[in-house]
């Protein structure tokens, strides 16, 4: 008689052991890690980057100081003190948190005018820009945005040479700038919107009139100073 055969089953041990999850103190080390090689990188190539980035801005904005003051060959920068103007390098005003203006010269050494940056909120975010003032002639002779993020193809529109050249290079201040709608421009004072990105044109408006409201004593004054020494008075 024949004995029956049973199958053994595996035991415990021999079955493979589930996969174990990974401790939350481990998942936040190797988060934390990540975070941390990440940050680094950035602060690293930040740091590479960015006396590039300073050193394309200062250009960008002597480029632009000649651009907006016709004529000119040189300039130098002066802060406000005791309501004037006091001339002051680049670095020093940096350092001292003053906010500059920049005064052009021609190739003889006179005074062409002063060019005069301000910021303004856009639409979408603040809009920077410098216009060249003119102050024997008391007009605004130029104008050029230094850095702007409006709508392209809307807001943008503040960047074209077919809306700068009509109204800021014979700008007159007096007796006040005045922004109107497209196609209603009837003085020499006023500045035609663009239809469309109204509140971008008129933001550059407010920027020059609070630029102007800023610096016209001091700019005034040291023209009249600079006159009077080239008659030699």
């Amino acid at each position: 008689m024949s004995e029956a055969v049973h199958a053994t089953p595996p035991s415990a041990a021999a079955r493979p052991a589930p996969p174990r999850e990974p401790s939350t103190l481990r998942l936040i080390a190797t988060l934390g890690l990540a975070g941390f090689f990440s940050g680094l990188a950035i602060v690293g190539v930040h740091a590479l980057t960015l006396p590039r980035i300073e050193q394309n801005r200062r250009e960008r904005l002597e480029r632009a100081i000649l651009t907006v003051l016709p004529g000119s060959r040189s300039f130098a920068v002066f802060v406000e003190r005791d309501g004037r103007l006091a001339p002051l390098d680049a670095e020093q005003a940096k350092q001292a948190g003053e906010p500059p203006i920049y005064a052009g010269f021609d190739a003889a050494g006179k005074l062409v005018g002063f060019a005069l940056p301000g910021s303004e909120p856009g639409y979408q975010d603040a809009i920077h820009g410098i216009f060249g003032v003119d102050p024997a002639r008391r007009l605004v002779v130029g104008f050029q945005v230094l850095e702007s993020r409006e709508t392209p193809g809307l807001g943008d529109r503040i960047l074209a040479e077919e809306w700068i050249a009509p109204n800021f290079r014979a700008l007159a201040i007096d007796p006040g700038i005045e922004a109107v709608a497209a196609g209603k421009k009837t003085a020499a004072h006023q500045v035609e919107t663009i239809t469309g990105a109204t509140i971008s044109s008129r933001a550059v408006v407010r920027m020059l009139q609070k630029a102007l409201e800023r610096w016209r004593a001091g700019i005034e004054a040291y023209a009249a100073g600079a006159e009077r020494a080239r008659r030699g008075e």
